[in-house]
């Protein structure tokens, strides 16, 4: 029998129809926030249950009945060329038009085309503060959509009202978005940065972030389903859904509805393993669901740019906007800070950005990354083989390919990516390590039984060499292997070193390791 309930990759949450956690389980700071008439923010990127968070809550705090609360979202107000007056009023349409989902009627306001006042955010929330008897808690969505006069004009308005709260204005706003409040000063003129003492800018210690899911948390919305079909999620595949997610809600949701209703057909007799787990998350990327591609669409921004070339290469960051671009892409889910390590957020992420950053490539490599050239005659890779075709294709084509990419500090290790994954496909997969400032960027490629450790390095110092055999090395002791490439690139061009003396081939002992140096 099909259950009534399902793994939910669209929208927001329904208890009735969707496996899904209490929104509020851990949120008793926000019951506080509302019950001093606060005004705070809360962010997260998308797709991490916001929407479903701001309905549960309005929904309990009117069951209630000690509040009445909306959530309305601004985003029809969000573009550039719009008017203050026309935002005004759109912004006030979306506010009328969602209150009839959560109030009756007479605790709505009033229709905007029967207001005779000047129509204004400040003055429609005045009135109807005035006309109710019980506080007001608005859930204004979508905040950091809104941009420059307007974005001004509306936190300007909002912060009038915070000085009349509760009788004559919201008792409570909650400003939410992808970003935190200090990054709205991003979409206004700096002059506009400053609004006052009783700004919402000034309000970021009541911030909250709402963060990714634990592998607790994972195992009980797992559990939700095995007590609905009796299929179960067992504790190693929860566990490696956890490390290919890293409990981002959207990528826990889709990995085990692409297992349960695509793999497995919603066959509720059949096993869950980790070959499961596996083939999902190569469907998730191959297929760049909705929530993939707004993602990877923020990696067209320079500030993204900064921090995820870094990421790739392993180079350290030191420029001016380094903490707020940090924080940026932080918040906006696509990173994460392990004990100092910047690292993508999860293994999903980390193998999609580069995969979609070299995809140009890789469509432009032809017959050399075809992936029989490569295989011996027991079926085993030959990697000596395909590096040294990638040599002599790096050799003729580099210097045309990476002037015209724009990741141009990640073009070369993001070429070599673009090669391995033309011919890896055919029978293997790539694992990827990266980090800000490790120097390096470490792959262990498995195919057809074989183990095969690469370490990508940028030959920007003298010392890059002896750095990388190092680096190499304790690579290989953490995963119990003696054999290794190391690959340097030459960041200096052809002109001062001439490619017949770049293109080396060297196999040496090094703390008891046999590394083939790689050099290009």
């Amino acid at each position: 029998m099909k259950s009534k309930r399902y793994f939910n990759i669209t929208g927001f949450c329904r208890p009735e129809k969707h496996y899904m956690l209490d929104p509020l389980r851990n949120q008793s700071v926000i019951f506080d926030f509302i019950e001093k008439e606060e005004y705070f923010a809360i962010h997260a990127p998308r797709q991490t249950g916001k929407t479903t968070l701001l309905h549960e809550l309005a929904h309990r705090l009117n069951k209630e009945g000690n509040y009445i609360s909306v959530v309305f979202s601004v985003e029809s107000a969000g573009y550039r060329s719009i008017t203050e007056e026309i935002a005004n009023k759109k912004i006030i349409n979306s506010l009328y038009s969602s209150s009839g989902q959560y109030l009756n009627k007479n605790n709505c306001p009033i229709p905007p085309e029967k207001y005779t006042k000047d129509l204004t955010l400040e003055n429609y929330l005045i009135d109807w503060a005035i006309s109710q008897s019980k506080p007001i808690v608005l859930l204004l969505d979508e905040i950091d959509s809104l941009y420059d006069d307007v974005l001004v004009s509306i936190l300007r308005q909002l912060r009038n009202g915070f000085q009349i709260r509760p009788k004559r204005f919201p008792s409570t706003v909650a400003l939410v978005g992808l970003r935190d409040v200090r990054e709205y000063k991003t979409k206004v003129r700096p002059s506009e940065v400053s609004l006052g003492s009783g700004s919402p800018f000034n309000i970021k210690a009541e911030s909250i972030l709402l963060g990714t899911w634990t592998k607790e948390e994972i195992a009980e919305l797992y559990s939700q389903h095995t007590k609905d079909t009796g299929q179960v999620f067992s504790k190693e595949v929860v566990d490696r859904i956890y490390e290919l997610t890293g409990g981002q809600p959207w990528l826990v949701n889709a990995v085990a509805n692409e297992i349960v209703e695509k793999i497995l057909k919603s066959d509720y007799t059949k096993k869950i393993t980790l070959a499961h787990a596996e083939e999902a998350k190569e469907n998730l990327i191959a297929r760049r669901d909705t929530h993939l591609d707004s993602l990877l669409d923020k990696l067209k921004e320079p500030r993204v740019k900064n921090i995820v070339s870094a990421i790739i290469n392993g180079d350290s960051l030191v420029y001016d906007n380094f903490n707020d671009d940090l924080r940026y892409v932080i918040d906006l889910g696509i990173i994460k800070d392990i004990n100092n390590d910047i690292v993508f957020a999860n293994e999903i992420y980390g193998e999609i950005i580069p995969r979609v950053l070299n995809f140009q490539l890789q469509k432009n490599i032809r017959e050399q990354g075809t992936t029989s050239w490569y295989i011996k005659s027991n079926g085993k890779l030959d990697m000596d083989k395909l590096l040294k075709a990638f040599q002599e294709f790096y050799s003729e084509n580099s210097e045309v390919w990476l002037e015209r990419f724009d990741y141009k500090e990640a073009g070369p290790h993001l070429l070599l990516m673009a090669f391995l994954q033309r011919v890896i496909n055919g029978g293997g997969r790539i694992n990827r390590e990266m980090a800000v400032g490790t120097g390096r960027t470490d792959l262990l490629i498995e195919f057809n039984g074989d183990k095969f450790v690469l370490e990508l390095k940028l030959k920007r110092m003298p010392s890059a060499r002896q750095k990388g055999l190092d680096q190499i090395s304790r690579y290989l002791d953490t995963l119990g292997m003696t054999k290794g490439y190391l690959i340097l690139f030459e960041i200096k061009p052809s002109s001062i070193i001439p490619w017949e003396t770049r293109v080396k081939w060297e196999d040496v002992t090094h703390q008891n390791k046999n590394i083939t140096i790689v050099e290009m």
